[in-house]
């Protein structure tokens, strides 16, 4: 792992953003906001606000009351509902 300051990030970015990609440790260290860990984003990591995600769960709920939603019950309910995907 390499610890660096936000001076030596600023001036070095591509080399501190590759070394992350490739799965080496990079920590950013400021005096005012503390350390930070740098990680690549992966296509599975999920970005979105928490005000995003609520207005998801309230769509789901909504849909559900319309109807809309599956109901899994036994192990053939659930064979069925993942062969339809």
């Amino acid at each position: 792992m390499v610890v660096i300051s936000s001076r030596d990030f600023r001036s070095n970015q591509s080399k501190y953003l590759g070394m992350a990609a490739k799965g080496q440790g990079v920590v950013l260290t400021t005096r005012s906001l503390g350390s930070f860990k740098i990680v690549p984003v992966r296509e599975d990591d999920t970005l979105m606000t928490r005000e995003e995600l609520y207005s998801k769960i309230d769509k789901g709920i909504q849909e559900i009351k319309e109807g809309k939603g599956y109901r899994v019950s036994t192990k053939e309910d659930l064979e069925r509902l993942l062969d339809s995907l």
